[in-house]
């Protein structure tokens, strides 16, 4: 999937799960029940022990559904991002904004979403050509931040991620994002081992988010 593709169906399915586990083998139980809940974009942190495994693992075997779209977040670095987009993923996702990462997803036309908190950071994040902005950590500056980012810099793209529940992504999209991203408010049922709960949840937030476009 190309660049442009991967942004534009992000933006479509306006979700994304960011997974984070205590082993490779959680990791990828966590995976297959949110997808199996009906998310198809897959943010893989780097914070999950072999997590670049894991990757690779999860495209080679959704390679054949182009709905589920497999990503790296917790990327800090230009070396890390390499690692991650040879393993296969289609887009990077980082907690906070290095130039030189950006321009490495750059040079293999990979999207690269960093993590903003404030209008300075969020101008040179564009200046440096991202398509989608992470306004992180969410839960600290509420859906309001999204408004306010966009009423200087409307030519943004704004996605939240932390704090990101159920009960308020319409808040979230009322206030402008053009997605959400979601993580321990989804795959909470883990770490009792019930990943039945985990595709629960993710079936709750795809019926959430398609209840807030509506109205």
């Amino acid at each position: 999937m190309k660049k442009e593709q991967v942004i534009t169906k992000m933006k479509e399915d306006c979700l994304v799960a960011v997974v984070r586990a205590e082993s490779k083998e959680q990791g990828e139980k966590v995976i297959d029940a949110i997808i199996a809940g009906g998310i198809n974009f897959i943010e893989i942190t780097m914070t999950v022990p072999g997590a670049v495994d894991i990757i690779k693992a999860m495209c080679d075997k959704y390679r054949s559904n182009p709905d589920v779209v497999i990503g790296a977040g917790t990327v800090l670095d230009p070396e890390t991002a390499r690692a991650v987009i040879l393993a296969g993923a289609q887009y990077v996702v980082s907690p906070g904004l290095n130039p030189e990462t950006v321009k490495l997803c750059n040079r293999y036309r990979v999207p690269m979403l960093p993590g903003v908190m404030t209008p300075t950071e969020a101008i040179t994040a564009l200046e440096l050509g991202c398509d989608i902005i992470k306004v992180f950590p969410g839960n600290i500056v509420g859906p309001a931040a999204i408004s306010s980012f966009r009423g200087p810099l409307p030519q943004g793209e704004f996605m939240p991620s932390g704090g990101v529940d159920v009960d308020n992504v319409d808040k979230w999209l009322k206030a402008g994002a053009c997605a959400v991203g979601t993580g321990s408010n989804l795959t909470a049922g883990a770490k009792k081992g019930d990943y039945a709960a985990v595709t629960a949840k993710a079936q709750e937030f795809v019926a959430a988010v398609a209840a807030a476009r509506n109205k």
